[in-house]
């Protein structure tokens, strides 16, 4: 059964950034049955307009995608931050990296999610809820194709995205690096 428009904002206010309108679209219906008032926003400049000077939106709870159509949604997190300093913000990514999570972290995000993911997991980083399972730590590695592939955009993120730097710094081709980039990031 569904909330009510009156139970809809029983968590407050949420800012919901994603240039998959579809996807937007399902996950923000699947918030608001959750109890968030959803804001969508399908682009940076969207969701700035909505956040502007007027303070129209001050959000409680932000879930910003990565990649917004060669935009990066950590560009928002300040913007975000400004509007509502309290605000909870989750970034969603479909090309998870160690060095985008650092980045969004130290931005001053709350929590860095890779898609797929369910909606009840990004409710649980939203309201804070995720309890670290001290039995799971340390049982998972990673492949080294997965390790390869983090350095790599570790190097890429220090060298400002400069795809020649990176090479050099890997002592790599270029074409060998910008095949390797032209890949999905490897599953473990």
């Amino acid at each position: 059964m569904a909330d009510s428009p009156a139970d809809a904002a029983q968590r407050g206010q949420l800012l919901l950034v994603d240039d998959d309108a579809v996807f937007a679209r399902v996950l923000g219906r699947a918030l608001q049955a959750r109890g968030f008032a959803v804001c969508p926003a399908t682009s940076a400049d969207d969701a700035l307009e909505q956040l502007g000077s007027s303070r129209r939106l001050q959000p409680d709870f932000a879930v910003l995608d990565l990649n917004l159509g060669g935009t990066s949604g950590l560009k928002l997190i300040g913007a975000v931050r400004q509007a509502n300093p309290d605000c909870r913000i989750v970034v969603l990514t479909g090309y998870a990296s160690i060095s985008t999570a650092v980045d969004a972290i130290k931005l001053g995000a709350d929590q860095y999610l890779a898609k797929p993911t369910e909606v009840d997991a990004i409710v649980r980083a939203l309201l804070n809820e995720q309890t670290p399972d001290q039995d799971d730590a340390g049982d998972s590695t990673l492949s080294v194709p997965r390790l390869e592939w983090e350095h790599i955009q570790r190097v890429l993120a220090e060298n400002g995205g400069n795809i020649s730097a990176t090479a050099r710094a890997l002592k790599m081709h270029r074409r060998t690096l910008q095949r390797k980039l032209a890949k999905h990031p490897v599953r473990d």
